[in-house]
């Protein structure tokens, strides 16, 4: 009888209570996180697209002069 209290416990009960404790520690976490306000969220959000327009605007540049110039290069 000594062997059946030394048992480990069935799969379903570790597996469960492994499941269960990793939830717990993601609500932990969550618990700490400092959210952003939503203005900080709008200024990140429009300077994300200010950069994007930029560099868009930088790449379409290149690629309009570079192809300007293989034109010239190509009818002469």
């Amino acid at each position: 009888m000594a062997a059946d209290s030394k048992k480990k416990p069935n799969i379903f009960k570790r597996v469960g209570s492994k499941i269960a404790s990793f939830f717990k520690g993601i609500a932990s976490e969550l618990k700490k996180v400092t959210w952003p306000t939503k203005r900080q969220v709008l200024v990140n959000t429009i300077s994300v697209l200010v950069f994007c327009l930029v560099i868009g605007a930088i790449i379409w540049l290149c690629d309009f002069g570079l192809s300007s110039l293989l034109q010239l290069i190509v009818r002469n």
